[in-house]
């Protein structure tokens, strides 16, 4: 009898029934953020009180059945029929299968909306945080928490809450009985339970290291792949592929190694376990043949009772595993609650200005800004630039050129003095408006994968194919379009990979064009083209500039001779500014620039 089935076995959590999960990453606050992602899915998480009482009947044939076994044994041994006694056995394993069907239909329902609500949450306020959030942060491991961790929870909520939910309530519905049956033979069962939950946590203080340093090395091992096949091209120029093998190669064995340790140690579980329980059966046998000699007990007793103990001690390496998923999944939650807690952007103040139709007369005032408090980039730079001129800001790696930039754009503030736009502080407008005013062009290309008509013309609406077209030959970009296989529909790889760096950029410059922003900013617009090419833009952008405001950074001082204003950079501050012809007059450092780049 102690082998017959009685309920259906639930999904495993990972690998064979009573194996070791890797060590779970214990949640910082684990009642805290619990109760916040309880606020954040409250409003799609309706159902949950079905799926306790659901679970609560799920438990119904692990708790009854060993009973009406009992009695179908003592009707044997009674010589009377067990036909009446059958039945309600079939029909209570027929209401477990409907009811555990409706749990988890119900749980995939509940489960998914609530998911959903965290992903459109997560993705909500990542997109209202600050640039300076994402330069802080490794974009792949932000993926992480998107994908990962979301997913961390949602198999929890899917998978291991029903089973957490109906093993507590069996755990509990079998002991009472237990207890109820016999008091002795229900103390000698908990023997066996209690050397199951020390052998588990023996085990598991071994495995964790070795979990933790398989991890460790599977990081490594990942790294190494993604770093090789990115460059693959660096490895194969420097003839490092025999190197790069012997690193994978021993990567790859230490990974083997700590594998193979984790896996040994967690396998003495399930047999170690199985012992206990097979010695269990034996002195619950012994004491309950005893018993039943004396009289105290029937064999209809015996059989309920070492099927309950069977169904008793199933569950309790089950529920260590769950509960190891269930702090991983809380450990990601509060990572993705680490994102809702970062400030987002500074919102519009509620009198902030619109700008509609901007002259572009921009002027710095004793601009102080450093991305970290204690290094600052611009030391009190101070700056008028005239509507409709065209400004070049020149200097050194690191001297500030796109930091100005980024104030201007408002993607970072200024920490000390101000940035007027017309006169107005850039903060006193509403953001968008202010977004909209600057057509940008940045050094670090961005397409999307999309048609290369949609990437031109991202971000303007109800735009026809003629003004994409005009902007493209405007950028210089028409010509290598239109030999692609499907022209302006070609659907292109997520940062246009299949693409030259030359003519991803003259697609954004394209964008820039087509946007028709009355301040124009062009951040080494033209570094990555051929010098044919570069004459080309550079006449375009002369027509594109003429009239509006715009500010080039470059390093080909080339480029930027026609411009009406030249801002030297050093090491934060402005060296020296003016004209070409001025410029080159004063003999100075922006001379011996333009004489060391173009031998004048």
């Amino acid at each position: 009898m102690a082998n017959t089935p009685v309920t259906p076995p639930g999904p495993t959590m990972g690998g064979p029934r009573g194996g070791i999960r890797q060590p779970a990453v214990k949640p910082r606050d684990l009642t805290g953020t619990l109760r916040r992602l309880w606020a954040i899915t409250k409003g799609s998480s309706k159902g949950l009180g079905w799926i306790l009482f659901f679970s609560a009947f799920a438990s119904a044939s692990a708790i009854l059945s060993p009973l009406i076994i009992g009695r179908a044994v003592n009707a044997v041994n009674g010589g009377e029929s067990i036909l009446t006694i059958l039945l309600p056995l079939t029909a209570l394993y027929l209401g477990d299968y409907l009811i555990r069907f409706l749990q988890q239909f119900l749980m995939a329902s509940i489960g998914q909306r609530m998911i959903h609500q965290i992903r459109m949450t997560l993705f909500d306020s990542m997109k209202k945080l600050p640039l300076a959030f994402f330069d802080r942060h490794q974009h792949g491991e932000l993926m992480s928490r998107l994908t990962n961790d979301v997913d961390n929870i949602s198999t929890t909520i899917s998978n291991s809450l029903t089973q957490l939910l109906t093993y507590a309530f069996t755990i509990v519905g079998i002991f009472c009985i237990m207890l109820t049956l016999s008091p002795l033979l229900t103390a000698v069962s908990l023997i066996g339970v209690g050397l199951i939950f020390l052998l588990t946590r023996v085990v598991t203080s071994h495995t964790r290291k070795y979990f933790q340093a398989q991890q460790k090395n599977l990081g490594r091992l990942n790294g190494i792949i993604e770093e090789t096949i990115s460059g693959e091209s660096v490895v194969k120029a420097f003839c490092r592929e025999n190197q790069v093998i012997e690193q994978f190669e021993k990567s790859n064995e230490d990974l083997r190694r700590t594998a193979t340790r984790a896996l040994i140690w967690s396998g003495f579980l399930m047999p170690l376990t199985n012992v206990i329980n097979n010695l269990s059966y034996v002195a619950i046998s012994i004491v309950s043949g005893i018993l039943a000699i004396q009289g105290g007990i029937t064999i209809g007793m015996i059989s309920s009772f070492l099927l309950y103990v069977r169904q008793f001690t199933r569950p309790f390496v089950d529920i260590a595993n769950i509960f190891n998923n269930f702090q991983t999944a809380v450990a990601g939650a509060e990572r993705i609650l680490d994102i809702l807690d970062e400030p987002p952007e500074p919102q519009d103040a509620p009198d902030a200005l619109p700008l509609t139709a901007p002259r572009g007369e921009i002027e710095l005032q004793n601009v102080v800004f450093g991305y970290s408090p204690n290094l600052p980039i611009l030391k009190g730079i101070s700056l008028k630039i005239p509507s409709g001129t065209r400004t070049a800001i020149v200097g050194s790696t690191g001297a500030g050129k796109t930091t100005v930039i980024h104030l201007l754009t408002r993607f970072y503030d200024v920490t000390g003095g101000k940035i007027l736009l017309d006169g107005h502080d850039l903060r006193d407008y509403r953001m968008e408006d202010l977004r909209q005013a600057f057509g940008v062009v940045l050094q670090d290309t961005a397409l999307f994968a999309d048609s290369i008509r949609n990437n031109i013309s991202y971000g303007r609406k109800n735009t026809d194919i003629a003004q994409i077209e005009a902007a493209a030959r405007i950028a210089g970009a028409d010509a290598f379009i239109r030999r692609l296989p499907d022209g302006y529909d070609t659907v292109l790889t997520q940062g246009g990979t299949e693409l030259s760096q030359g003519e991803r950029q003259l697609l954004t410059i394209a964008r820039a064009v087509l946007s028709d922003a009355p301040i124009l900013i062009l951040d080494e617009a033209t570094s990555s083209v051929d010098t044919v090419t570069e004459q080309r833009i550079r006449d375009a952008m002369l027509t594109l500039t003429s009239g509006r405001t715009s500010i080039l950074i470059a390093h080909r001082l080339s480029t930027i001779k026609d411009s009406d204003l030249i801002i030297l950079l050093e090491n934060g501050r402005i060296a020296e500014q003016g004209n070409h012809a001025e410029l080159m007059a004063q003999n100075g450092k922006y001379a011996s620039m333009y004489r060391t780049q173009t031998g004048v």
